[in-house]
């Protein structure tokens, strides 16, 4: 995804700042070339460069990284879905970008920017987001710590507002009012940044490695490791927790923060096969939940169950299914060069166990279905793909996953206990994204199940080919209780989704 995409404009605006519109004409003050802007146009992006009212002001969020600069970066996004009628006027908000991150791709893409206003829009509908913040040229810390709190009320907005009603669309002056353009608060758990690697590859494009200190109140703070893409900055691909070596654990003498500052060479090494950090994960393999019978049986005669999953990332999930759990995995990865990161900075490791392919998913569960290999058989399929359409905002499974054919497909080559597992983020455009979806797997499969990651955006969705035998509520199997090892509390979570009468 392009930072400035093809209907962008980037200029500088000379000196002074406008003054207050006097009515709605006034508004556009700014320059005739925004002229636009009086209106709001779906996922409209455009950046430009601003005199900064902050200027040797005490009311400056960025007085410590660079008090003297001239310019603020000022970009521009309008809400991907047409505004629906309404007797209120179209909603502007406004940010700040958190002081030393205006190079992260969450502030400074515009794939970043739609999904913060998209997740705005879950407490106050918002037509149009404004964010404010240094030009991504200028340099930041290689190391960036949490910013502290802004006050209530904010004294930068004072500064900030003759901009911000000046790129307000001329429909929020109704009846002459002048509208209220909220500044809103970015947080997040971090309290240290560190980049470790930023590479490219061929399918999903840039890509970072980046080592963080991460907030666990009112427990300790964790360090980890994690992986995101550009094209989906507010998107955390995949992330580990960091440790000394059990050779360097007793002897070391600085703390865990400090070894995090001391960068990549430092001797922190990614924790893989155990628990895993990102709830959704949890809540993926908790759904294996529903063929432990099986897997039992297979225990029994001495054979591992296989587990099929599409989409790989930093390899937290087939890790810890192989190492944790005992399958034999076999990986599906779209870009060899994610692959390579997997390896390098998060503890991939292929074995007689687990093996790793490049290619297309979805396209290799449709020729394991219609091909005649003797290994096409799964227990279970785990699908961890989100859908490349950056401009959806955040979303998964790709549409293509949700196709009958395609579920058909993977039906056909589970075994006749085996579950299909879904990692889904219904697109905040597309209402009826998740009951289409749910509605087609109860045509193609016997049963269905959800679990609520609890985040406001994950659900898993646990298909399986035949009626279960067990109850999910027997915790005496073995098996049940190596998966509480890595699940948490998300076995008591798997609730059954009934077809509609």
């Amino acid at each position: 995804i392009p930072t400035i995409c093809e209907r962008s404009t980037c200029r500088r605006f000379p000196h002074p700042a406008p003054p207050p519109p006097e009515s709605p004409r006034g508004s556009m003050a700014v320059c005739a070339e925004l002229n636009q802007l009086q209106h709001i146009e779906p996922s409209r992006f455009i950046s430009f460069s601003f005199p900064n009212p902050f200027l040797h002001d005490a009311s400056n969020p960025y007085s410590d990284a660079d008090d003297h600069a001239e310019f603020l970066r000022v970009a521009v996004v309008d809400s991907p879905a047409p505004a629906a009628p309404s007797p209120t006027a179209p909603r502007t908000a406004a940010m700040l970008v958190p002081a030393g991150r205006h190079r992260d791709w969450i502030f400074s893409t515009r794939a970043g920017q739609l999904h913060l206003l998209l997740s705005s829009r879950s407490q106050c509908t918002i037509s149009r987001l404004i964010l404010v913040g240094p030009e991504i040229p200028t340099p930041s810390p290689r190391i960036v710590c949490s910013a502290a709190a802004r006050p209530d009320p904010d004294p930068a907005r004072a500064r900030l507002l003759p901009l911000l009603l000046a790129l307000c669309p001329r429909a929020a002056f109704g009846n002459g009012a002048i509208p209220d353009v909220p500044l809103l608060s970015f947080h997040d758990d971090l309290l240290r940044l560190v980049p470790v690697q930023l590479v490219a590859g061929p399918v999903v494009g840039e890509m970072l490695v980046e080592d963080v200190a991460v907030d666990c109140a009112p427990g300790p703070a964790e360090l980890r490791r994690r992986l995101r893409f550009k094209r989906m900055p507010c998107l955390i691909q995949t992330q580990v927790r960091l440790a000394w070596p059990m050779s360097a654990a007793a002897s070391a003498a600085s703390s865990l923060l400090e070894a995090l500052e001391e960068g990549p060479a430092s001797s922190l090494q990614p924790e893989v096969g155990g628990p895993l950090v990102q709830p959704y994960l949890q809540a993926m393999v908790a759904g294996l939940a529903l063929i432990d019978s099986s897997v039992e049986e297979n225990a029994r005669s001495g054979a591992r169950p296989r587990c099929l999953c599409a989409g790989i990332g930093g390899g937290a999930l087939p890790m810890s299914i192989r190492v944790g759990l005992g399958f034999d995995v076999l990986g599906v990865e779209s870009d060899c060069v994610v692959l390579d990161v997997a390896r390098n900075y998060f503890g991939l490791v292929e074995d007689e166990f687990l093996h790793v392919r490049v290619g297309d998913a979805i396209q290799m569960i449709q020729d394991f279905a219609h091909g005649d290999e003797p290994d096409s058989k799964f227990s279970a399929i785990m699908v961890d793909l989100d859908s490349p359409d950056a401009m959806c905002g955040v979303s998964a499974p790709p549409l293509e996953m949700t196709h009958r054919s395609i579920l058909l497909a993977a039906r056909r080559i589970l075994h006749h206990d085996g579950v299909l597992v879904l990692n889904v983020i219904p697109p905040a455009a597309d209402a009826s994204f998740y009951k289409g979806l749910i509605d087609v797997l109860h045509q193609v499969f016997s049963e269905l199940y959800e679990i609520d990651v609890g985040n406001g955006e994950n659900f898993v969705l646990v298909a399986r080919v035949s009626p279960t035998e067990s109850t999910l509520l027997d915790s005496s199997r073995l098996f049940r209780t190596e998966l509480r090892k890595l699940t948490g509390d998300f076995l008591e979570r798997i609730r059954k989704v009934e077809i509609p009468s």
